[in-house]
């Protein structure tokens, strides 16, 4: 995969930001997600979807974060995710979406899912 010094910048920015938020929660879908967020230097909380048993499970499980910033997957399920936690969440917390727009920018579309990050690893560490 072609990397562009830009594309590695603003992906190490992009990790310092999230690094930085503050009552907060980062959701991702499964464990290859987090794995792979935890690799390019992400050490905040993550949650898995997948661990919940259930989407209602899972919205009364994070509503108690400020803001949950949803990194789910570009496919079709990962929309579906999106909307229906949306649809659950949106007058409980703040659904930030800010940063699922950014890593697509960021990436010019080339990651579709979070897992494949880690072809970025070896740019950032």
């Amino acid at each position: 995969m072609l990397v562009s010094e830009e594309e590695i910048l603003e992906l190490k920015d992009f990790i310092f930001q999230l690094n930085t938020l503050e009552n907060s929660i980062v959701i991702v879908e499964g464990k290859r997600d987090s794995n792979a967020l935890r690799k390019l230097g992400y050490s905040g909380k993550v949650l898995e979807f997948h661990r919940f048993t259930g989407m209602i499970n899972f919205a009364d499980s994070v509503a108690k974060y400020e803001r949950l910033v949803i990194l789910f997957d570009r496919d079709k399920k990962g929309r579906t995710l999106t909307g229906k936690t949306i649809q659950l969440l949106q007058r409980r917390t703040k659904v930030d979406l800010s940063f699922k727009r950014k890593l697509r920018i960021i990436t010019k579309g080339k990651i579709k899912f979070i897992e494949q990050l880690v072809s970025y690893e070896s740019y950032l560490t």
